[in-house]
């Protein structure tokens, strides 16, 4: 049986995505959606579309908490994309604390020597195999 996931990096500008391989063991950058002007149902019809054509059956959705723990605007903007998501797919994602999950890409790319125009296109799907290569690893 396959356990594809997918971690979603949401976004106001770009959503980032990560997909784990069919043994749910490990996590690849997937892909990065540009989401300047859109609305929240137009990003969730193609997730929705990434879904079905990948199998995925588990939804990792990443949470920004601020540092002092307290919900911010992203954080009820990202609640508010899990409901739609969930309306839409009848999965329902499960949210993870991605606190620092960018901050630890955009490092990382640093390392690899990344040019700073690539980086922009990539972070957010670099921060959402963060995060589900993390989610992989506490639930093995």
């Amino acid at each position: 049986m396959t356990k594809r996931y997918l971690a979603i990096d949401y976004g106001t500008v770009r959503v980032g995505l990560a997909i784990s391989d069919p043994l749910g063991i490990i996590a690849t950058g997937y892909k990065t959606l540009n989401n300047r002007g859109k609305e929240m149902s137009e990003i969730i019809q193609e997730i929705d579309l990434i879904i079905k054509d990948k199998g995925i059956s588990k939804i990792i959705l990443g949470l920004p908490k601020r540092t002092d723990g307290k919900a911010g605007e992203k954080e009820e903007q990202v609640q508010l994309f899990g409901k739609l998501l969930y309306e839409q797919t009848g999965m329902e994602p499960i949210l993870m604390d991605e606190r620092y999950t960018t901050v630890i890409a955009n490092q990382y790319m640093n390392k690899l020597g990344t040019k700073s125009r690539n980086k922009k296109e990539i972070v957010d799907q670099v921060a959402a195999e963060i995060l589900l290569q993390d989610y992989l690893d506490r639930n093995r």
